[in-house]
């Protein structure tokens, strides 16, 4: 019903950049937390960058100043523009939101199907 629809991941060399796009659809429902995640083959997911509806932010350390979450409220849209890409950010990216379910009325987790950055030479 609710979707995290992801788009933007791509092959791009080292030092490359790329934007990352996640827009909710389905339905209206009120989005509170907005975070990307990625997960590497054979790798632990990581949280990579959080933000809140008042957008407040967080990054982990290894994106600090390559890395920037924003979201927009009114298109229920979180975005992750990355510079600099290393070969080490090759992995899937996932988009999470915390909101309100348009048909329980309590707090839910959405998930995207997640999106291929691959950096390589």
């Amino acid at each position: 019903q609710v979707q995290l629809v992801e788009s933007g991941g791509a092959l791009v060399q080292p030092g490359g950049s790329l934007r990352l796009s996640c827009v909710a659809s389905g339905s209206i429902f009120s989005i509170l937390d907005m975070d990307w995640y990625r997960q590497a083959p054979g790798k632990q997911r990581e949280l990579v960058a959080h933000i809140t509806r008042g957008g407040s932010t967080y990054y982990t350390e290894s994106v600090k100043g390559r890395f920037t979450i924003s979201r927009d409220n009114a298109k229920n849209a979180v975005y992750l523009q990355m510079n600099s890409l290393k070969p080490e950010d090759t992995a899937a990216y996932y988009c999470y939101a915390d909101g309100i379910s348009p048909t329980t009325h309590k707090l839910s987790d959405y998930w995207g199907q997640g999106t291929q950055v691959t950096v390589s030479s």
